[in-house]
């Protein structure tokens, strides 16, 4: 830079009062953030227009910044807290983490509010892309997500659980697969089968039907899905309301903290009852495990620990939550290896 550039943007800070600049001064200062900010053009294409060096364009925006001549603004969707969804993507390595306001009334008693489902179907527009297979767990949250779903490219879809009750499939996880696939014009994989059989070997033979057995073969091809977590308590695990007093007593005597999709975790992630997945119609936790991107949606005061629980399962790669369960987490003990990483805590 040579001397008179120097001394003309030093003159924009110092001779005159604090906040004045000359009309001068203010034009060119317009006229280059305009350059910048809305048109893109770099700063050594900016400098080269107005016959000056790149380090007066960059002192010129620096000073129409301090000034107020131009104002920045990061706006996201009233609903959204871009502030603790960073936070939370940074302290369990999750791909994403989208923290939406909780409901002002009854957070404690109001896990998974709907407005998740309608966040939830918005990244799920951003995240599948053509030809992907996704897959749909089981949860109030991820039905709700897919009844909110307004666009999605073109990709199979396929059912990862059996459903709460055969005689609710109308309005459960089989409705869900197909809207969703109604939704992208792809092909429905639906599972006409309830999520908890009385032993195991019905369960095993209900997943040797043929249109089961074809929705299980497409589980090592889902490249998205979307899942639902609970915890082991009445009305916040659907699981737990399947069991009777007695198989409840036993499982909470293992230290059960969370359950996704009939797999129960305890508060460290690591993985118990696995004899509970041998009654069940669900995609296995190893399946899950390969899965590029797992999305959670989870929220409220109530499911706080157990959505801990599950983030270090190394299970899920993304979360939709709210604010309610994202302050608890955030508040949380120390940190879990990242998300990312995908490690069975069993195998630490």
């Amino acid at each position: 830079m040579n001397s008179s550039e120097e001394s003309a943007v030093t003159g924009m800070s110092a001779g005159r009062p604090a906040l004045r600049m000359g009309p001068a001064e203010l034009v060119q200062a317009a006229a280059m953030a305009r350059r910048f900010y809305l048109e893109g053009k770099s700063k050594i294409q900016i400098a080269e227009e107005f016959g000056v060096s790149r380090f007066k364009v960059a002192r010129v925006l620096e000073t129409a910044l301090e000034r107020d001549l131009v104002r920045i603004e990061i706006r996201v969707p009233a609903e959204l807290d871009a502030e603790r969804s960073d936070r939370l993507r940074a302290r369990y390595g999750l791909r994403h983490a989208v923290v939406v306001e909780s409901p002002a009334q009854a957070v404690e008693e109001s896990p998974d509010p709907e407005n998740l489902g309608e966040v939830a179907a918005d990244l799920l527009g951003e995240l599948v892309t053509e030809g992907d297979v996704l897959g749909l767990a089981w949860g109030r949250s991820t039905i709700h997500m897919a009844a909110a779903l307004h666009q999605l490219p073109p990709c199979t879809v396929v059912q990862l659980t059996g459903v709460y009750d055969a005689g609710t499939a109308e309005r459960g996880s089989v409705e869900a697969v197909r809207r969703a696939a109604q939704v992208s014009g792809g092909e429905a994989h639906p599972i006409y089968a309830p999520m908890l059989l009385p032993d195991s070997a019905t369960a095993a033979a209900l997943r040797n039907q043929t249109g089961i057995a074809r929705a299980f073969e497409y589980f090592d091809k889902v490249t998205v899905a979307a899942v639902s977590i609970g915890s082991w308590e009445p009305g916040i695990s659907t699981v737990h309301d399947m069991l009777s007093d007695e198989e409840r007593a036993h499982y909470a005597s293992l230290g059960v903290a969370a359950e996704m999709s009939a797999h129960l975790f305890d508060a460290e992630g690591r993985r118990v009852g696995r004899d509970l997945g041998e009654r069940c119609i669900t995609v296995e936790a190893d399946r899950l495990r390969r899965i590029p991107e797992v999305v959670a949606i989870a929220g409220g005061q109530r499911k706080a620990a157990a959505i801990d629980a599950v983030l270090r399962s190394g299970l899920v790669t993304s979360l939709v939550t709210d604010t309610a369960a994202a302050d608890q987490l955030l508040e949380a003990g120390p940190a879990p290896r990242p998300a990312l990483d995908r490690a069975d805590p069993d195998g630490a």
